[in-house]
């Protein structure tokens, strides 16, 4: 029974989201964090906090990885790696990595697994937190044909729709444009709600306005309120969007793609950051257009 549960590791404002959407969606949920009030959560919520990643890949044939960085990934592929013996590796294990990071980094570990016997796949998530708790995202999924149909009972308890884009690192590739767009998407409506402001506008009125034509977006459903009403409470934070960005810029600067709006949105968000808004929900942005700034 314990390889018929998910394993999770990482329990941050991602990883609680889906604990909470595998839970409600039937599935038993066995869970590592280094903090120790995540894995209580976890527990709160009806999951099974496990001592360590390796007694999770030691019991679950679906690992769930929700980490802030390919880096902390790759870390964590040593350690099972050098820990874990063969003979443990449930058949048919796949490894299902909802980090966003370097896509050149994280298209090498699918191969690396791949002569373990496990399959890997980077299935990055377009939406936040809160869009996970709803089963209002997507996810973008790369690796083998074969694995992504494996799990498209799990991706279904947290989205409207996964998409398969290609080969391992795809997934990650395809998140990088998804981020791009949706960050400037956040920035151009903090602009936007600045701008009517001080042109003697009710922001609120010009949210409406906003979303009954043309120039509509979801951001506006939500972030629009978080911005005009000043909650900055997290669903994703500004300062992991930030690194996301810079990914963006690395990735362009190796495809040779140019990013003219994503160098002004670094500056921006770099500047909110700086500002003590880091750890904010990244509709904090508005900040960056703050007229006492």
């Amino acid at each position: 029974m314990a390889s018929r549960a998910i394993g999770l590791i990482g329990l941050g404002l991602l990883g609680s989201a889906l604990a909470e959407r595998l839970l409600a969606s039937g599935h038993s949920v066995v869970g590592f964090d280094i903090d120790a009030d995540r894995r209580a959560n976890l527990e709160r919520l009806g999951g099974e906090a496990a001592d360590s990643s390796i007694t999770i890949a030691r019991q679950c044939s679906r690992i769930v990885l929700s980490l802030p960085t390919s880096d902390t990934v790759d870390q964590l592929l040593s350690e099972i790696e050098n820990d874990l013996a063969p003979e443990s590796i449930i058949p048919e294990s796949i490894i299902i990595d909802t980090t966003t990071g370097d896509p050149g980094q994280i298209a090498a570990f699918g191969p690396r697994l791949a002569g373990r016997g496990v399959e890997y796949l980077d299935a990055t998530v377009g939406g936040s937190s809160q869009q996970v708790r709803a089963a209002d995202a997507l996810v973008l999924v790369g690796g083998t044909a074969q694995a992504f149909e494996a799990c498209q009972e799990l991706f279904s308890s947290f989205s409207k729709r996964a998409f398969h884009v290609g080969p391992g690192g795809s997934g990650a590739r395809m998140k990088l444009v998804f981020n791009l767009v949706l960050g400037l998407n956040r920035a151009v409506l903090a602009e936007g709600l600045s701008f009517a402001e001080a042109s003697g506008i009710d922001a609120a009125q010009a949210l409406e306005v906003l979303q009954a034509g043309a120039a509509y977006s979801t951001v506006m459903d939500t972030k629009g309120r978080k911005m005009i009403d000043q909650d900055f409470s997290a669903q994703a934070r500004l300062s992991q969007h930030l690194k996301d960005v810079r990914l963006i810029l690395a990735s362009g600067e190796r495809s040779g793609a140019w990013l003219p709006l994503s160098q002004l949105h670094r500056s921006l968000l770099e500047e909110v950051e700086a500002a003590g808004f880091g750890e904010a929900d990244n509709s904090a942005i508005i900040k960056a257009f703050d007229p006492e700034r």
